[in-house]
């Protein structure tokens, strides 16, 4: 078995100590470890002892049975980016915040460990959205296909006026979005941006993307859920010459006359969990789903 290591640089000293155990864990096991370059010269600048790797990759070249992602949802985020379509199980240990992909803890190391070899647990497919761009002025990578696992944000740039987000389904004319913007959110990506703007929770594996204006400027734009067999496209209005495209936080700025259609990708990420888990836990643990303060 090998797995592929991701991870945040900036590690607390006591994460960095449970990152040597995680690694020491697996070569117990048998474990073939390669670690991502950036990662692995990270931790040897930070610690004193040698890291229990048996290779240091860069870049997309790489094969794995596993990856392994260390920090917060945006370093699951940025491994999921470098997995792309070879839809390689992923794991997530959190070092940052909340956590919603990145739900296990390092404390829980050996277990987690003793599952994956053994056979214990359970992939469960993500969506992503598939984004491609075209206009007479694009001068951007988005030429091609970029993804996305949590959302595209199509946001006003260089302006404090509204921008209009004219949205259509498959040439059928769904709404002029006027405001700040719009967020076109996967089932994975419904508990992140989209939650804050009042969008709803979606569960992780139903097959939706869900449109949450951003500070709409009427009453009646309210979040709508929609079947993800749709090809959604987008056009833009605004004062400003330009308009800002934010896929998982990857931010491009793209001419006003930039027209977007999005679609779900011909492939998927695998999140492996342990076998008793469930979506309703992870609402439980991270936003204290249906507990009562009384």
């Amino acid at each position: 078995m090998k797995v592929a290591i991701f991870g945040k640089r900036r590690q607390t000293a006591e994460d960095i100590g449970r990152i040597h155990r995680l690694m020491e864990c697996l070569g117990s096991h048998g474990v073939f470890v390669a670690v991502e370059r950036r990662f692995y010269d990270a931790l040897t600048r930070e610690s004193d002892a040698v890291l229990n790797a048996d290779d240091v990759f860069d870049g997309p070249d790489f094969s794995a049975d596993f990856a392994l992602s260390v920090g917060g949802d945006g370093t699951f985020l940025r491994t999921a980016c470098a997995v792309g379509s070879k839809e390689i199980p992923i794991i997530g240990f959190n070092t940052g915040h909340l956590g919603f992909l990145a739900e296990e803890s390092l404390a829980d190391a050996p277990d987690v460990v003793g599952n994956l070899v053994e056979g214990r647990y359970i992939i469960e497919s993500r969506s992503l959205l598939e984004v491609r761009a075209a206009g007479d002025n694009l001068r951007t990578g988005l030429s091609g296909a970029a993804y996305a696992l949590n959302e595209v944000a199509i946001l006003r740039h260089d302006s404090a006026s509204m921008i209009t987000v004219d949205t259509s389904l498959d040439d059928i004319a769904v709404a002029s979005y006027q405001g700040d913007g719009l967020i076109i959110s996967t089932p994975t990506g419904s508990t992140a941006y989209n939650l804050s703007v009042g969008g709803p929770i979606v569960q992780p594996t139903a097959p939706c993307w869900v449109l949450s204006p951003v500070a709409p400027h009427a009453l009646t734009m309210r979040p709508l859920v929609v079947s993800d067999n749709h090809v959604i496209e987008t056009s833009v209005q605004s004062r400003a010459e330009t308009y800002r495209v934010n896929l998982d936080g990857r931010l491009l700025v793209l001419p006003i006359d930039t027209r977007l259609s999005i679609r779900r990708a011909p492939f998927a990420v695998k999140v492996l969990h342990r076998p008793d888990h469930t979506f309703v836990d992870t609402l439980s643990s991270k936003l204290l789903w249906g507990m009562s303060r009384r």
